[in-house]
C-alpha cells in the first residue's frame, strides 16, 4: 500500500477492496480455463503485492486505455473486469499528477 494521502486518494472509500478487485481481474486475464504454467493464485499474489498504480497498469495499454477483455473472461468475471478497468483509468489519471517515484 502507498502512504497516505496517496492510498486514500487513489483507493477511494475502500482501498483494500480495490486492491483485491484489481488483483483478481489481473489473475483472471492471465489464467484461461484451459490452463497455464502459472497458477491463478500465483498471478493474484504477485499483483496483490503491487501498489495501486502498478495494478492499474496491468489492465491498461500504454495510452491508458483498457486492454480488451480476454475471450475466456465471461459473465460476472467480465462485468468485474470492466469495473476494474474503469477504476484503473481513474487511478492512472490521478497518479500521473502525484510524486510517487517508483510506486507510480
Amino acid at each position: 500500500m502507498l502512504p497516505d494521502p496517496y492510498e486514500a486518494r487513489l483507493g477511494g472509500p475502500n482501498p483494500e477492496a480495490l486492491h483485491h478487485l484489481l488483483a483478481v481481474v489481473h489473475a483472471d486475464f492471465c489464467c484461461p480455463p484451459t490452463g497455464r504454467p502459472v497458477s491463478w493464485q500465483d498471478c493474484y499474489d504477485v499483483a496483490q503485492q503491487r501498489p495501486l498504480p502498478h495494478k492499474a497498469n496491468f489492465l491498461l495499454d500504454e495510452r491508458g486505455c483498457p486492454v480488451p477483455v480476454p475471450a475466456h473472461v465471461r459473465g460476472e468475471a467480465a462485468h468485474r473486469a470492466r469495473e476494474a478497468q474503469t477504476a484503473a483509468v481513474r487511478i492512472r489519471r490521478e497518479a500521473a499528477g502525484m510524486l510517487l517515484g517508483n510506486q507510480g
